[in-house]
């Protein structure tokens, strides 16, 4: 299992999709397992039940889908806040950590109203704050960091591959 996480809007997904493709694995992103689970959008379960639960059942999805044997997952932004998740992540899969700077993600997301910890008066503040509480998890959970600035999508799924020291497609080298 190969494991993508960083802040909202490093494109843990984006990348994730083609990363996955790039090596004939499937891709599961762990937000929309957590929906599936839950029967409703992320944003109306936070807004509902609160972060303390949320955070729960993503514990439990995150150290479900770390057990399978291949794939490419992308995290949730906040999935590295609880030790267990960053220990199944870490011990489960490889990880990368799609590492942004909070103006980098400023620009891509300052239109995005799909992300709830971001609706608020001052998002660029709000990533700075989320970057330096989270900066030093991701590192810890990580195998790799990928910065990624300002490549291309598959540039990003180039670079990944050649730190995880993967061929790609069928006949290449199979993840763990």
């Amino acid at each position: 299992m190969i494991s993508l996480v960083g802040l909202p809007g490093s494109g843990k997904s984006t990348v994730g999709r083609q990363l996955a493709r790039r090596l004939g694995l499937p891709f599961i992103d762990s937000d929309h397992v957590i929906e599936q689970r839950i029967g409703c959008s992320i944003r109306e379960f936070f807004e509902r039940e609160g972060e303390a639960r949320f955070r729960d059942v993503e514990e439990e999805v995150i150290g479900d889908l770390c057990r399978r044997d291949s794939g490419v997952l992308a995290t949730g932004g906040g999935s590295v806040l609880r030790s267990a998740n960053r220990f199944a992540l870490h011990g489960g899969s490889r990880v990368v950590y799609l590492r942004s700077t909070p103006e980098e993600l400023f620009r891509r997301l300052r239109h995005d109203v799909s992300r709830p910890l971001l609706q608020v008066e001052d998002p660029l503040s709000r990533l700075r704050d989320l970057f330096e509480i989270r900066d030093p998890l991701y590192r810890e959970t990580a195998h790799f960091v990928v910065e990624t600035g300002r490549p291309s999508v598959s540039a990003l799924v180039k670079m990944i591959s050649a730190q995880l020291g993967i061929a790609p497609g069928p006949g290449g080298a199979t993840p763990t």
